[in-house]
């Protein structure tokens, strides 16, 4: 496995959520802070989209065709890859909570995570939305929505409320609910949990955000390998690529403007990731 290399110039103020997907030709991520899609082709260039919202917390295709994308207070569709969305259910009216963080399960689900801007502890939820737009509260008292994923399997998920500087796991039942939620891995003070992504045999990679690290562990929480950039604003990693093995990783600006952050870097994989789900809605 290599080590990270930068692959873009420092394009983003704070780039978050990466995701591969065919339909929008590699990978696209969000410059979140800026309310921008940005998707980088195969070329290598990279074009940038306004969602219309001071924030694009999070971005992942639909069945449909198309994508959604997290707003401020809720979640915005486009009917293509490529055109503007237009803004479909707000999912809180507090101008104290934002938007952050979200995933789709294997049911087709969306999972939306918020969090409050002057982070006032237990004031956001974890929201999730089926495909017809009907949304329940998955977890009230939450502080800072982050990484979220299933397995292949679809009988565990993982969330990082960053604030517990910890990783935590759920099972899932045979209806797709979240049950027996517990600690995983504590990453320690000092660090903060923040994207995740679980690959193709359950292993899980965190980004932790003040460490400047990527850090990879078994279904065990075992650590099995740890990454180390020169700018300490990692903020979330995921795999892709015509194999599945390909790392990218969103940095930030946010914390330390310092060389390499605002870039994506990448490095290769030993196990694949899994295919992106896509958003019944």
């Amino acid at each position: 496995m290599m080590h990270p290399e930068q692959i873009t110039d420092s394009i983003a103020f704070h780039a978050e959520g990466p995701v591969w997907h065919d339909s929008w030709g590699g990978l696209r991520f969000v410059d979140m802070l800026a309310g921008d899609l940005l998707t980088m082709a195969a070329s290598g260039d990279v074009s940038r989209l306004h969602v219309g919202s001071p924030i694009a917390a999070f971005v992942r295709p639909r069945v449909s065709g198309g994508y959604v994308v997290g707003t401020e207070r809720g979640i915005a569709l486009s009917d293509s890859p490529f055109a503007a969305p237009t803004e479909y259910r707000e999912l809180w009216s507090e101008p104290n909570v934002r938007m952050n963080e979200g995933c789709v399960d294997p049911w087709g689900r969306l999972y939306a995570g918020s969090m409050p801007y002057d982070q006032t502890p237990g004031a956001a939820k974890w929201d999730r939305m089926d495909g017809e737009g009907c949304a329940v509260v998955v977890e009230n008292n939450v502080t800072t929505s982050n990484g979220m994923d299933f397995t292949a399997d679809g009988t565990r998920a993982y969330y990082n409320d960053t604030a517990t500087r910890q990783t935590d796991v759920y099972d899932v039942t045979a209806a797709g609910e979240l049950a027996n939620r517990r600690a995983f891995f504590h990453t320690g003070e000092g660090t903060s949990p923040d994207g995740l992504a679980v690959d193709s045999r359950g292993n899980v990679w965190c980004a932790l955000n003040r460490k400047g690290t990527v850090r990879l562990y078994s279904p065990q929480a075992e650590i099995l390998g740890e990454w180390k950039l020169p700018c300490p604003g990692v903020t979330a990693v995921t795999l892709g690529g015509p194999d599945g093995k390909d790392v990218f990783i969103t940095t930030s600006k946010e914390m330390a403007d310092v060389p390499g952050a605002g870039a994506i870097w990448h490095m290769r994989a030993e196990v694949s990731g899994q295919p992106t789900r896509e958003y019944a809605g």
